[in-house]
């Protein structure tokens, strides 16, 4: 008991337990860095959006390889060594007794590394775990993988060693350099930080007794001496100068990045485009500590508040435009009397008879004395696990039905990622009906579309967005940026292989002759919530339930119909995928699309205000149900979700006080699609009203809760992956997952009823 009293002191007061507490006490932000990384490697953070697989199973050309570990490992070392930099920077003067030692920043960083040690070990515990439950990875595949982080991790630690080997000799006490000269150019604030630094090392030493060595041994602290005010003035110029160096050359190798970003091999993994950027945040960070002090955190909030003013008034706003449409002719003006304007009966007429003249063409496709059920196809957003079930869940109903599927849909609506996998499927529909070698029920479709969307978008962010983007591509006649908007449309035609890359309007003509069903897209206008009516042709119908409202004219417009209100811009010419790209514009990582309008009016995922498209479907079948009811047997809402409709309902257990504080608001946030469901059966129970056919319900639906078993005794990331993660990034579990769940006993039976109804042969 006495050994261990007289150790206790030798512990306590060693130079790594030190420096951690130092960090904990003084390094709130660098902590917060670390502590939000081991948030999002244990699934704490980011589970539902899928952030973990980032990090845990990092792609790199479309593959998770020895490559995509290497470049983790790489970036891993490169974040661990700004974290040792800022924070020798900011606090190696507390601990004077380094600078007696021969290369100091070695032992700062081998003593410093308490916390990186524990970020290595939870990284390669998740990540073993992760590639053998959900990769099914084998044995040699993982040790290559592992081997791959390790040789990127000591490969940048090897760089940064060599690097301060030939210019740090002695980081606090030059026995040899001098640079008087370069001292003699520092700024007056510089010089007034050093001093304040030179007067805590003599009067707030931290109490260190032991460290560890290079060759790792335990040593004690000898006495020193405090040196003179020159040798600090050095020590500071040594230390910036090498921060300085290392953040242009990451500064540097970032723009060069961004400038053939469009090249894949330049296009990192998601997760090591992240810790660029924390990396050059922490290197910042400790700089501008430095800098300012004691007024860091004052001159910080006044930089904010500079920069957000400056933001706010259009100096740095950047804005992402919709291929195809003309922003150098006058803008479209959008008020409150041009959106009242879309109520036109004799355009609501018009647009009518265009479409009537489809419906007369579809119906045309079945016996004359025998009615069909007409088909709407809803489909839910939900990133790629939604575009992925979508086509799944389309090929394989269609391919049971022997097309009659598709031969039976007039209308597909719905947002997000469902809009781009039955858009996909359509394609594959037409481009077959027109005769080219197609199968549209092969896997290769599903997996193109379930390949990694989300690396280029990240990376773009980073290399482009924020720190070039000034190369541009012409489309229609037009010159864009190549920002994160082009690469996401970019990614989205390379997974479809080019079949969608065309303007909107080359679909009316299939439409029209009945060939496929019509698509309409929904996106939500952030400026005052209403829907944005894209299609191949002019729909103002989609208003026409306000021609009811004879005596009153403060009716509330819910939509705009985008091809007449933007046909001076070039409305026929909008690429199809910027269309699919504004109705699946995902918070944070696709960017929200600014329209030619004034003012500026900028569109946000469709799924804000419908995000199962049934309303939508609803509005359709309104305008048209005189038609409905004289040649159709009835309309069938044919709903494909990518989450349950029905689901357990789990009580609220261990509230803290931050979650009673974030309820009102979480509450109404995780029952968004609870209120878009009851506002849709409401719809279409009252449309019993209105529609004399009859109208059925069809729910294909992924629900991956439903496997009760799979769950039990998994931790939580594992538990999560049961239920594919809303993101453009899936895993192979998720995959296999999302395309064997069209088989459970509960769609099987509901494609059974659509069998059914599906009875009627066309010609």
């Amino acid at each position: 008991m006495r050994k261990l009293y007289l150790l206790w002191p030798k512990f306590y007061y060693s130079f790594p337990l030190q420096l951690l507490f130092n960090n904990i006490r003084r390094n709130i932000v660098l902590m917060l860095c670390w502590i939000l990384l081991f948030a999002m490697m244990t699934g704490n953070f980011g589970k539902y959006l899928g952030i973990p697989y980032l990090f845990l199973d990092p792609e790199y050309l479309n593959r998770v390889s020895f490559t995509s570990f290497f470049w983790m490992g790489l970036l891993s070392a490169g974040f661990a060594m700004a974290f040792h930099i800022t924070c020798y920077i900011s606090d190696g003067h507390r601990f004077s007794f380094v600078g007696t030692l021969p290369r100091p920043f070695r032992k700062f960083v081998i003593n410093n590394s308490i916390i990186p040690i524990l970020f290595l070990v939870t990284y390669l515990y998740q990540a073993i775990r992760f590639q053998i439950d959900n990769e099914h990875c084998t044995t040699n595949e993982l040790i290559w993988r592992l081997i791959g982080f390790f040789v990127g991790y000591i490969f940048m630690t090897i760089l940064f060693s060599l690097y301060f080997r030939f210019t740090n000799k002695d980081i606090f006490k030059y026995m040899v350099c001098r640079i008087d000269e370069k001292i003699k150019q520092k700024v007056t604030v510089t010089r007034a930080s050093a001093m304040k630094k030179l007067d805590i090392a003599r009067k707030k030493q931290v109490r260190v007794d032991t460290y560890i060595s290079s060759n790792l041994r335990v040593k004690p602290v000898e006495d020193l001496n405090f040196f003179d005010r020159s040798t600090i003035l050095q020590v500071f110029d040594q230390n910036h100068f090498n921060l300085v160096i290392i953040e242009l050359f990451i500064f540097l190798m970032v723009v060069l990045l961004g400038l053939f970003k469009d090249y894949p091999a330049f296009q990192l993994p998601a997760a090591a485009s992240f810790m660029i950027f924390l990396t050059i945040f922490v290197m910042l960070f400790g700089a501008f500590s430095y800098w300012f002090g004691g007024w860091s955190a004052t001159v910080g909030l006044v930089v904010f508040l500079t920069i957000n003013y400056l933001v706010g008034e259009d100096f740095f706003t950047k804005k992402y435009e919709a291929f195809g449409l003309d922003y150098s002719v006058l803008e479209a003006p959008y008020n409150a009397e041009s959106i009242q304007a879309q109520i036109d009966s004799a355009a609501i007429a018009e647009d009518k008879q265009a479409t009537l003249a489809q419906l007369q063409n579809w119906r045309n496709k079945f016996p004359a004395d025998q009615k069909p059920k007409m088909v709407l196809l809803c489909v839910s957003g939900g990133g790629k696990r939604a575009a992925l079930w979508t086509l799944n869940a389309l090929q394989y109903t269609d391919s049971v039905t022997h097309g009659k599927l598709t031969q039976s849909s007039v209308l597909i609506t719905g947002a997000s990622g469902g809009l781009i996998g039955a858009s996909y499927f359509r394609e594959l529909k037409l481009r077959e009906a027109l005769g080219e070698p197609i199968q549209p029920y092969a896997a290769t479709h599903r997996q193109k579309i379930s390949t990694d969307n989300l690396n280029p978008l990240i990376f773009s962010l980073l290399a482009n967005d924020l720190f070039v983007g000034f190369t541009k591509f012409n489309y229609a006649d037009q010159w864009y940026q190549r920002d994160r908007a082009y690469t996401f449309e970019d990614q989205l035609n390379q997974i479809t292989e080019g079949l969608m890359d065309r303007p909107i309007a080359s679909y009316n003509e299939y439409e029209t002759k009945g060939i496929i069903p019509m698509v309409i897209l929904t996106p939500t206008v952030i400026n005052d919530g209403r829907k944005m009516y894209i299609a191949s042709r002019p729909i103002s119908f989609m208003n026409a339930e306000l021609e009811n409202f004879k005596n009153y004219h403060a009716e509330k417009v819910s939509g705009v119909d985008f091809q007449r209100f933007f046909k001076d811009q070039g409305s026929n010419n909008l690429r199809f995928l910027s269309a699919l790209r504004m109705s699946a514009t995902f918070p944070y990582i696709t960017p929200n699309t600014t329209l030619p309008t004034d003012p500026p009016i900028q569109m946000m995922d469709a799924g804000i205000s419908d995000n199962f498209g049934l309303s939508d479907a609803v509005r359709f079948v309104y305008a048209f149900k005189d038609w409905i009811d004289e040649n159709t047997d009835g309309v069938v809402f044919v709903s494909i979700r990518d989450s349950p409709k029905l689901h357990t309902i789990s009580a609220a257990k261990g509230q803290t006080i931050i979650d009673a504080i974030t309820q009102p608001i979480s509450s109404v946030y995780n029952n968004f699609e609870n209120f878009q469901d009851i506002t849709s059966d409401l719809l279409i129970g009252q449309a019993h009203s209105w529609l004399k056919a009859p109208i059925e319900r069809v729910d294909i639906q992924y629900q991956a809760e439903s496997y009760v078993d799979l769950l039990q005794g998994m931790d939580s990331i594992r538990q999560n992956n049961a239920r594919a993660s809303l993101s453009w990034r899936l895993t192979t579990r998720e995959k296999e997952g999302i395309v064997s769940t069209i088989h459970s006993e509960k769609n099987e039976a509901e494609i059974a009823k659509l069998k059914l109804l599906l009875s009627a042969t066309p010609k």
